[in-house]
């Protein structure tokens, strides 16, 4: 989320168990839902994510550690997160998983970022001075804004879609789509061509990203309706173009 020291009690790291038993394969035994693996961080809303997988037809697998992620064998990974930044990251330093995203990142193998999950694959956060993943250069700063723009960010808001033909923008409007918000901080990524969409508030900033089959969206899809489900409908075909090719 990014919402800062002001708006965002610390609070020590917490695993959570989500109320999901992934099944992988459909009533027929000849269909299979493709696997998709969900990072728990201790401070991301596993739920709604992987209820939002649930309901496009994927099949969600919650993993904490590099190992699980391996033995998942998922078509795709997921990097939820609300809060503070720097528990995100440190969460993914303790357990080994930033080498882990990092090497999937590399590969090119389908991923998707969600708020913190965005702003932790750059350089730097002005929130809190966090270092990020580095994956891409950048870094993450606060809203500044006139006063009648409300910090933080919060509720629906339009995003525009910058790049042709993105395939997690499949079915949705090139302009006008609205998504759910929550943030203080947005990225700013050194490489232009790496922005996906884009959204205004007191000015336009970078509501989406994507390079290959790597993806990360400031807003929450899972929070977004009919639109956010489309996203992850997209991302979910993204990731079983991959095991079907393999």
């Amino acid at each position: 989320m990014g919402l800062g020291s002001k708006e965002e009690r610390r609070r020590p790291i917490r695993r959570t168990t989500p109320d999901v038993n992934p099944t992988f394969e459909t009533a027929n035994p000849d269909q299979r839902r493709t696997r998709v693996a969900v990072i728990d961080t201790g401070i991301c809303n596993l739920r709604s994510v992987t209820k939002a997988l649930e309901a496009v037809g994927a099949a969600p697998l919650v993993v904490r550690t590099p190992a699980e992620v391996a033995a998942a064998q998922a078509g795709g990974l997921v990097l939820p997160g609300v809060g503070a930044l720097r528990d995100c990251v440190a969460s993914l330093r303790a357990t080994g998983l930033d080498a882990t995203v990092r090497g999937w990142i590399r590969a090119d193998r389908p991923f998707l970022g969600v708020c913190l999950g965005m702003q932790a694959l750059f350089e730097r956060s002005e929130e809190g001075n966090v270092i990020g993943l580095g994956i891409f250069p950048g870094e993450v700063v606060r809203f500044r804004r006139p006063a009648e723009y409300k910090v933080p960010h919060m509720g629906w808001n339009s995003v525009r879609f910058v790049q042709a033909g993105s395939p997690l923008a499949e079915g949705l409007a090139p302009a006008g789509e609205a998504f759910y918000f929550v943030h203080s901080f947005h990225c700013v990524p050194k490489d232009p061509a790496l922005v996906l969409g884009v959204c205004d508030y007191g000015g336009e900033f970078t509501a989406a990203i994507g390079r290959g089959q790597v993806f990360a969206t400031q807003f929450h899809p899972e929070k977004s309706q009919a639109k956010g489900l489309q996203i992850y409908r997209n991302f979910a075909a993204i990731a079983a173009g991959t095991v079907n090719a393999a």
